[in-house]
């Protein structure tokens, strides 16, 4: 067994990981709801769990112990007095609903499902106003009157949370810690509450030491942070996490207590914009001294270096201006890294597959990685490169833009 958590590298021998399955949040998706939650198209449920489910079986024939989100917050849940109350009243507060009467029969539905996992379940998959008795009869102010069939504006009360099965962004474990992201959308907001809760609860994870908390007011997600060695990581300035959040970040792994094991904090300025919306967007490692890069950061990147200074809680930034496989193999401690391109040398699968994630894998083990099918440009150079792959078919899970890394949050690896 291995207790607890434990990631020092991107590829080390990956013995667990935490994924969520799609579920029904993804039928509470709508022409009209696409753009606020994040979504360009509304995948097709029942294909996307088969997809989710060829993903979960290759992990677990690698030897993976796959755990669950939703599982793990229900654990949780039932392992504390009082927590599940707390969980609900926290959720309900990030929702954003208004209205005395209309919380009230938000909360009467939760307390109705006897089960835990069901209502965490249900917490993900919003509220529709037809689920609950919202007549005018028990609205006791205007903000539940508008919530009425009458005068609603939409048939639902408190929006699904679709982008839950990226299960990098929620919260990012570095070391034997935890960084309890802080999502930059509000609909994604609400995201952090289910890791905030397993970290606090969970008998096995309670007291696990945190690098960020949610609260903090500057943004960063999971899919920015990548792990690449015991004493060093990468951190994306990007659409979705701020400069001033990797400052804070990296003054708490660099100075704090207990000791996080980093000493050098790498940040990469991407391009701001929907396709590069995170680091592991635009490169992710698949073996020892390779990765996978989209050719469109080559020559654009900014990257500095974050190591403490000379005086106590000091953070030292310096400017790099060498190429990234140079700076990649600095940092990894390497004379030198391959980059492979995604899509290779044509500029048209080049951009076609970083839009499908061409770039975003999970390794298993050092040069086996796990790969959607759909790439098959990026996947037939990755295996004349002597990449092992594991490939994953993607028609629908690549509709919500992120790949195998972005599914994925491991909590143990070995070491390299």
């Amino acid at each position: 067994m291995y207790e607890g958590l434990n990631i020092r590298s991107e590829i080390g021998r990956l013995r667990k990981v935490m994924l969520y399955r799609p579920g029904g949040e993804l039928l509470n998706l709508s022409p009209d709801t696409l753009g606020p939650l994040l979504f360009d198209d509304i995948p097709f449920l029942e294909e996307a769990q088969r997809e989710h489910d060829c993903f979960a079986r290759l992990l677990a024939d690698e030897g993976v112990e796959v755990l669950y989100l939703d599982q793990l917050v229900a654990e949780a849940l039932d392992a504390a007095p009082g927590a599940r109350r707390e969980f609900c009243k926290r959720w309900l507060d990030e929702s954003g609903l208004d209205g005395h009467a209309a919380r009230r029969a938000v909360r009467e539905l939760l307390d109705s499902i006897e089960d835990t996992r069901a209502m965490v379940d249900k917490c993900i998959e919003g509220v529709r106003a037809d689920e609950l008795d919202l007549s005018p009869e028990r609205a006791a102010s205007l903000a539940d009157l508008m919530l009425t069939d009458k005068n609603a504006g939409s048939p639902l009360v408190i929006d699904p949370i679709p982008n839950i099965y990226f299960t990098r962004d929620t919260f990012t474990v570095i070391g034997s810690g935890v960084s309890l992201n802080s999502m930059l959308s509000r609909t994604r907001r609400r995201e952090g509450v289910f890791g905030e809760f397993v970290m606090r609860y969970h008998p096995e994870y309670a007291g696990t030491p945190t690098w960020y908390t949610s609260d903090l007011p500057h943004n960063v997600e999971g899919g920015d942070i990548l792990v690449l060695g015991p004493d060093v990581i990468a951190v994306g300035i990007s659409e979705r996490t701020s400069s001033a959040a990797i400052d804070e970040l990296a003054h708490r792994l660099l100075w704090g207590e207990p000791s996080s094991g980093i000493s050098r904090v790498f940040a990469f300025s991407i391009p701001h914009k929907r396709s590069f919306m995170h680091l592991d967007t635009v490169f992710t490692q698949v073996d020892v001294d390779t990765f996978t890069v989209h050719p469109g950061i080559l020559g654009t990147l900014v990257v500095f270096e974050l190591t403490r200074g000379s005086h106590m809680g000091e953070v030292s930034i310096r400017r790099l201006d060498d190429t990234l496989d140079v700076i990649l193999a600095r940092a990894l401690g390497l004379d030198a890294v391959r980059l492979i391109k995604c899509g290779g040398e044509d500029p048209i699968a080049s951009v076609r597959e970083q839009w499908n994630d061409g770039s975003n894998t999970l390794a298993v083990a050092p040069g086996r990685v796990l790969v959607y099918q759909r790439n098959a440009v990026t996947n037939d150079i990755l295996d004349r490169e002597g990449i092992e792959l594991l490939e994953i078919p993607s028609a629908e899970l690549s509709r919500g833009r992120g790949g195998p890394h972005c599914m994925s949050m491991a909590f143990w690896r070995d070491a390299v």
